[in-house]
């Protein structure tokens, strides 16, 4: 039960509340998550037609370069203008990831190398690390035991 100055306070505050435009905010993240994916598939495909990879074996150098690049953006101030445009649409795993690593090295660099860098940046990314190899390790226990048990 609110009393009559907090229902007062809340009546105030939803009259000041911003109304956030929904339908542009997806449509943003939409375009620019999109293409974030397209130039992942434009790097792919340029990666396979120039060095010789296989639709099997791209994977892996074009998540290094979309990380790489969104490093360098994220370090020369671009990314973070991305980010406010499209809100979650930059938040696309890789990029985002990759942002939040350098985001966090960048804020401590003032503690040193290895105090602030070091440290604050594999923060997130030691978890984020972790968590994949740890859900690894049971994905492929499961597998085991499922093509034991003959199930597949």
């Amino acid at each position: 039960m609110l009393t009559t100055n907090k229902q007062k306070y809340q009546q105030l505050a939803t009259e000041h509340d911003k109304k956030r435009p929904l339908l542009r905010n997806c449509i943003r993240a939409f375009l620019v998550g999109g293409t974030i994916c397209l130039i992942g598939q434009c790097i792919s495909f340029f990666y396979m037609y120039f060095f010789d990879f296989t639709e099997q074996t791209v994977g892996d150098p074009t998540t290094a370069t979309l990380i790489f690049i969104t490093m360098i953006l994220t370090g020369l101030g671009i990314y973070d203008k991305i980010a406010q445009f499209a809100g979650a649409g930059s938040a696309v795993p890789v990029t985002g990831f990759g942002n939040a690593v350098i985001s966090s090295a960048i804020e401590h660099r003032s503690e040193g190398f290895v105090q602030g860098v070091g440290a604050n940046m594999f923060k997130l990314a030691g978890s984020v690390i972790l968590f994949g190899v740890f859900s690894a390790f049971v994905i492929a226990l499961i597998k085991t035991a499922l093509i034991n048990l003959g199930v597949i």
